[in-house]
């Protein structure tokens, strides 16, 4: 990619993070959806996972992990970075592995994120309490991971065939 395709990938990549981080924002405003505690819509995944479909997993990293560490420092504390990092890098993991053997759609691919974030969010809650009891609450949060993540999977689907469009420049996987 020559110097123009470049600076035009950073501000891509940061048009990106400042939307997932925008969304991410606006979530922690919105009152809890459910009486189970900590289900929330995971909506900025939707910028990560877009970018995951239209530039690749080296970008799309650097989106989600700019995302969890400005929004962590920004509104959050280190505890809720902790939770945040082991979610969405075991979240983010997963979704490259699927994404490159090709099984699932992006919709599949989301869902599969979304358990894997909660899955790494259990694992946090357990070193941080010393205790797997937080694993009895696993039902509720496959249940909540699956359902978010499929809401976010369409979104994202939907953004990705819309940006497919006006990104033609790009090259393929970029």
């Amino acid at each position: 990619m020559n110097g123009r395709g470049t600076a035009k990938m950073v501000s891509l990549c940061a048009l990106f993070a400042v939307f997932a981080m925008a969304i991410s924002y606006l979530e922690r405003l919105i009152p809890p959806l459910t009486a189970a505690p900590g289900v929330k819509p995971g909506l900025a995944n939707i910028a990560v996972l877009a970018a995951l479909y239209l530039f690749g997993m080296r970008y799309a990293l650097l989106i989600n992990l700019t995302r969890i560490l400005l929004t962590g420092l920004l509104f959050g504390d280190l505890n809720s970075l902790f939770y945040s990092l082991c979610g969405g890098l075991l979240s983010f993991g997963m979704m490259c592995l699927l994404l490159r053997l090709r099984c699932f759609g992006v919709v599949g691919v989301s869902a599969a994120g979304g358990v894997f974030h909660n899955i790494g969010q259990l694992a946090a809650a357990t070193v941080t309490l010393g205790s797997g009891a937080v694993w009895g609450y696993f039902p509720v949060l496959l249940l909540s991971g699956t359902a978010t993540g499929i809401l976010t999977g369409v979104i994202a689907h939907l953004l990705v065939r819309k940006l497919q469009g006006v990104l033609k420049w790009l090259p393929p996987g970029s």
